[in-house]
């Protein structure tokens, strides 16, 4: 065997021992964690970098102040995070330094504000997404992400594979030799049970009645397939739900179709597929930066923008006129997860006060428009007039 092949073939049977181990770990797992048991909920507030930290604590402040008895009860405590940065990653060259870790595994929720994944390029080294790290840490393997817009009848939930597919291997690919660069998917039986099971157990639990598939498993037939069969596999323990399946080129199409669009309901599909179609689905509703994202294992959950750090608005001076409500829709659904779905509809309630009736206030990204904290101030009004 030539010397570039063996070499490669190694580096890939090291990616698959680590594989196996995660499956094996994966079995393992407990039930999800009870949050009313706890005797302190910890929420930990992560501003990550760029933009970041001047969103992220706006989201922090209305959090607080809805949470207010909560705290002085010493039922929940907020727990700040401030070192994941692109910065402290890049000087130690990890996705996540290992006392960020261990302040992260301190906490049962985090709030997390948008971080740098460098690019060809950037001036930083080539390290992980802060991302992908945190959620194959913590074992985050649902990315729940929440599409609505009432006057086009759309109500759409996105359940995306959070610890798999394209994504995962990301930066475990190999350079063969310098004709040939190979990445890796992974799908696997215990990872798509998993995310199959929530998207349907929501469904069923929301009054929902559809839930669509999405894979290209016409052509990526080993892994697509594999999590397209499983999803069927799965879906004939719920009867009362009809569950289709779409392939990602035409479904990104279906979306735009005004008669077929407000027939989806809820949708399970992996990593990749999840994040092109979400991003496309929250145009609809005003683009990424009004969009928050859920992310949700059995011990740990995390909640996030899912819009990028925005380095250049720091770099001009602007970032407190940065847009803080993707995090705040965030920390809706963090509201939500913990136990406090009347908390979470009067923010939602005075989100859609503030940002499509009265809008009193319009953030512009530029002087011309308003700061996050105005914005931010503006919504906890609206929220005491909400009573």
């Amino acid at each position: 065997m030539r010397q570039d092949i063996q070499k490669a073939a190694e580096h890939f049977a090291k990616v698959l021992e680590k594989q196996v181990e995660r499956v094996e770990t994966m079995k393992e797992q407990k039930e999800f964690v009870d949050y009313d048991a706890l005797d302190k909920l910890v929420i930990g507030i992560v501003g990550g970098d760029g933009i970041g930290p001047a969103i992220t604590n706006e989201s922090h402040r209305i959090l607080e102040f809805l949470l207010q008895d909560e705290v002085k009860s010493g039922k929940v405590a907020f727990k700040v995070i401030d070192g994941l940065t692109i910065e402290n990653r890049a000087e130690v060259m990890k996705a996540i330094p290992d006392d960020v870790l261990a302040e992260l595994k301190e906490c049962h929720v985090i709030l997390k504000g948008p971080t740098t994944t460098p690019r060809a390029g950037d001036p930083w080294p080539n390290i992980e997404s802060a991302n992908v790290a945190m959620r194959k840490e913590l074992d985050l393997f649902a990315n729940v992400r929440p599409v609505r817009v009432p006057g086009q009848n759309i109500d759409w939930t996105f359940f995306r594979e959070n610890t798999e597919g394209a994504y995962a291997l990301g930066s475990d690919g190999v350079h063969v030799n310098e004709d040939i660069g190979i990445d890796f998917t992974v799908t696997t039986t215990e990872g798509t049970d998993r995310i199959a099971r929530t998207a349907f157990e929501y469904a069923v639990k929301n009054g929902k009645k559809k839930v669509t598939v999405v894979t290209k498993a016409n052509v990526v037939k080993t892994t697509d397939g594999k999590f397209l069969n499983k999803c069927y596999e799965i879906a004939k323990e719920y009867p009362g739900l009809e569950v289709d399946d779409w392939y990602i080129d035409i479904m990104t199409a279906k979306l735009i179709d005004e008669k077929r669009r407000t027939q989806f309901q809820v949708f399970v599909l992996p990593n990749l597929y999840g994040d092109i179609l979400t991003d496309e689905a929250a145009e609809f509703q005003g683009g990424v930066g009004t969009a928050g994202s859920a992310n949700i294992g059995k011990r740990y959950a995390m909640f996030e923008a899912i819009h990028g750090s925005a380095p250049r608005m720091v770099d001009e001076g602007r970032d407190k006129y940065a847009d803080p409500s993707s995090i705040i829709r965030a920390g809706i659904m963090l509201l939500a997860h913990i136990g406090h779905p009347d908390k979470a509809q009067k923010l939602e309630k005075a989100m859609d006060i503030c940002s499509n009736i009265e809008k009193k206030l319009v953030i512009t990204g530029r002087d011309t428009g308003a700061t996050g904290a105005a914005f931010a101030d503006y919504i906890m009004e609206t929220i005491k007039k909400l009573g």
